[in-house]
């Protein structure tokens, strides 16, 4: 990543700097939402920057730049995920008696914002044609992803001996997504949507391995509501269609 300090104007490859210096507007927009219902009835016509709330969008919130035009994109530059858990998760969660520590917390939280950037890569650039890049520019869109209010019913922690855990549902997080131009660091869209992890129906095991399965296809199903959505403008501006491997 290139040096925070460095204006975007005097270095083209360099991450707009409102956007590295705006951490503090994201985590400030993370603890509001953390006591709001995500419903699309909650939400006001015009966010407080500016964009427009989406009637009927596949999602439980969405704002965009009404001017904006979306079909310019091929290719994203995504920040890491901020990662939060519901508030007092860490201390009502127990593993056959065992409490969840912080160093638990701090691993769970980097697999899960490496698993959802895996996943977006995967979904958007191997399956989508749409290149991940490391630096700005005129066809690029920044994603700057958070999965807040995280809840995971049976965390993978070391335990004594053997252990199994059933749950009906191995947890639940919701997305808040922000997207940018790469090159004038300007709010696109606004995206929020929480999901339930891996509703059973029934009681199942939840282990690691199904965890991490859950929340691939949950994070899955988030990227794929934005390629298609991508996929569609393109189409409708007469572009065509992304090719992956091309």
């Amino acid at each position: 990543m290139p040096d925070s300090n460095t204006s975007p104007r005097s270095q083209r490859g360099a991450v707009p700097l409102n956007l590295l210096l705006g951490l503090g507007c994201l985590l400030a927009l993370v603890v509001a939402l953390a006591t709001w219902r995500v419903e699309s009835d909650d939400a006001p016509e015009l966010s407080f920057d500016g964009l427009h709330l989406v009637e009927d969008a596949k999602v439980a919130i969405a704002y965009v730049e009404p001017e904006a035009d979306f079909s310019v994109y091929d290719s994203f530059l995504m920040l890491e995920a901020y990662v939060a858990f519901k508030k007092n998760w860490q201390r009502d969660t127990r593993v056959a008696g065992r409490r969840v520590s912080n160093a638990d917390v701090e691993r769970i939280k980097g697999e899960v914002a490496t698993l959802l950037h895996e996943t977006f890569r995967k979904e958007l650039d191997e399956k989508g044609g749409y290149a991940f890049v490391e630096k700005p520019g005129d066809s690029v869109m920044i994603l700057r992803p958070a999965i807040i209010d995280l809840v995971i019913t049976a965390p993978d922690i070391a335990v004594p001996g053997r252990h199994q855990s059933y749950v009906a549902s191995s947890g639940a997080a919701t997305l808040f997504l922000e997207m940018y131009d790469s090159v004038s660091g300007d709010i696109l869209a606004r995206v929020i949507d929480r999901r339930q992890v891996g509703n059973y129906g029934t009681v199942g095991w939840s282990n690691s391995v199904t965890n991490r399965a859950d929340a691939q296809r949950m994070f899955r199903r988030w990227a794929g509501l934005l390629r298609s959505g991508l996929d569609e403008v393109r189409s409708e501006a007469g572009k065509p269609s992304m090719t992956p491997g091309g």
